[in-house]
C-alpha cells in the first residue's frame, strides 16, 4: 500500500504529533508499505511567514482568536496545493492528521482517513488562543464536526476522544492508542553515570525528569510546588524539565519564590533522538497532567516513553493517563492538581528504589507487549483496508 501521512502543523519539530508521525512511518514500513510525509514545513518559508502566520499576529491584535482561524485556513489552503501534487503519484490513501488536513486532502479524489489527537476547539480555549463562547470558538467546533463527517475512517487516540467525536457528531471512531519505537525506548539505567557526566548532573543526585512542553495542561508547576516537602527528607532531589512554553517564567518565579531554584533544571527543547538518555540519567519520570478547559491529556506518548525506557512513573489520573498506567502495578497514580499527594508519591519511590524497579519492569512488559509501533501499524492497516472497502 502507498500512503501519504499529512499534518498541517510543522514536520519535524519537537512534540508528540512529530514523534507519532515518524513513528508510526517506522511501523507501516515494517509491514511492507510505502510511506511518504507532507507537513507544513513543506510550504516555502516565505509564505509560512508572509502569507500564514503574518497576517494572524495582526488580525489577533484586533480581536483574540481571529488570527488563530485564519492560521488554520491558510494552512489548510497551502497544503491542499501540496496534496494535490503529491496524491499524482498515485497513493492509495491519506492519512490526515488534524482537521484541517482533512479538509486539504478531500479535494484529492484520494482516500482519507483521520487521526484525531485531542480537542482542536477546547485545547484553543485551554491554550488562551480562543476565547470560550466567541464566533471563532463556534466556528472552530463546527469545523471539527464536518471533517470527522467527511472523512472515510476516524481514528482516536483513547476513548474520551472516540466519546467526544460521538457525541458531537454520531461518528464512530475506531480507537488506537498511542504506541512507541520499543527499540529506540528501552532501558539503559546501566549507562546513567555516563549520561549524567554528559549533561553535567551530579552522580548522586536523584533526579525526577518531567518530559513535557511547559504548558498549562501539562500541570508543569506541580512538581515544582511539591519540590520543597521532598527535599526536606531528600535533600539531594532534583526536577530536570524538558520543553519549553509559556509557563517557563512563571514556574521559574514560583521556584525562586519557594526557595528551590536551585534544584530545578530547565533544559529547554530535547531533541527527541536524546531523550532516552534523559530517561535513563533520572531515577523517576514524572507526567504530572491536569483538566484544563474541557481538555484532558490523550494517550500520552511522553509517559509511554518513560515506561518503554524501565523508569518508574508517576503520572495524574487523567484522560488516557488512566488508561495506560494500572496504579501500583506499572506506575503510581495520583489526583491531579494535589500537590501533598505528589510529594507523597515521589518521596515514596526514592524511600524503596526496590519498588520504583519492580514498577519500571511491569511497565516495560507491558509498552512491548501492548504498545509497540509494529502493533499498531497492522491496526492502522486495518483501518486502510477497511476505509478502502467503503
Amino acid at each position: 500500500m502507498k500512503i501519504l501521512l499529512a499534518t498541517a502543523y510543522d514536520y519535524p519539530h519537537l512534540g508528540g504529533l512529530s514523534v507519532h508521525l515518524t513513528t508510526l512511518k517506522s511501523g507501516l514500513e515494517s509491514r511492507g508499505h510505502s510511506v511518504h510525509i507532507v507537513s507544513f514545513t513543506d510550504v516555502p518559508k516565505w509564505k509560512r511567514d508572509g502569507v500564514v502566520r503574518g497576517p494572524a499576529f495582526l488580525l489577533n491584535k484586533m480581536k483574540k482568536g481571529s488570527g488563530y482561524v485564519w492560521t488554520l485556513k491558510r494552512r489548510k489552503d497551502e497544503l491542499e496545493t501540496l496534496i494535490k501534487e503529491e496524491a499524482t503519484k498515485g497513493y492509495d490513501i491519506i492519512n490526515a492528521q488534524d482537521v484541517y488536513t482533512t479538509f486539504a486532502a478531500l479535494s484529492s479524489g484520494t482516500p482519507v482517513v483521520s487521526t484525531v489527537h485531542g480537542y482542536l476547539t477546547f485545547e484553543g480555549i485551554s491554550k488562551g488562543t480562543v476565547i470560550e463562547g466567541s464566533a471563532e470558538a463556534e466556528e472552530l467546533m463546527e469545523s471539527e464536526r464536518e471533517s470527522y463527517k467527511a472523512t472515510r475512517e476516524v481514528i482516536t487516540v483513547d476513548t474520551r476522544i472516540k466519546d467526544y467525536i460521538k457525541k458531537e457528531t454520531g461518528v464512530t471512531g475506531n480507537m488506537i492508542k498511542n504506541f512507541i519505537d520499543v527499540e529506540s525506548f528501552k532501558p539503559e539505567i546501566e549507562r546513567r553515570d555516563e549520561f549524567r557526566a554528559t549533561y553535567e548532573f551530579d552522580k548522586d543526585e536523584l533526579i525526577f525528569f518531567v518530559p513535557r512542553r511547559l504548558t498549562k495542561k501539562n500541570g508543569v508547576i506541580y512538581p515544582i510546588l511539591a519540590l520543597p516537602a521532598v527535599l526536606k527528607e531528600f535533600p539531594k532531589a532534583r526536577v530536570v524539565f524538558a520543553g519549553t512554553g509559556e509557563m517557563m517564567d512563571t514556574m521559574k518565579a514560583k521556584a525562586a519564590e519557594l526557595g528551590v531554584a536551585d534544584r530545578v533544571t530547565m533544559v529547554g527543547a530535547v531533541d527527541h533522538t536524546l531523550m532516552v538518555q534523559y530517561y535513563a540519567l533520572s531515577n523517576v519520570a514524572l507526567v504530572p497532567s491536569i483538566y484544563s478547559a474541557g481538555v484532558e491529556e490523550a494517550t500520552s506518548i511522553s509517559a509511554l516513553e518513560a515506561m518503554g525506557s524501565g523508569v518508574p512513573l508517576i503520572a495524574c489520573a487523567v484522560g488516557g493517563l488512566k488508561e495506560i498506567i494500572e496504579d501500583g502495578v506499572d506506575g503510581l497514580l495520583v489526583e491531579e492538581q494535589n500537590v501533598e499527594e505528589l510529594s507523597d508519591a515521589m518521596i515514596k519511590l526514592l524511600r524503596n528504589p526496590e519498588e520504583g524497579q519492580r514498577l519500571a519492569d511491569t511497565a516495560r512488559a507491558k509498552i512491548v507487549a501492548e504498545y509497540s509501533h509494529f502493533a499498531a501499524a497492522e491496526k492502522y492497516e486495518k483501518i486502510y483496508v477497511k476505509a478502502l472497502s467503503k
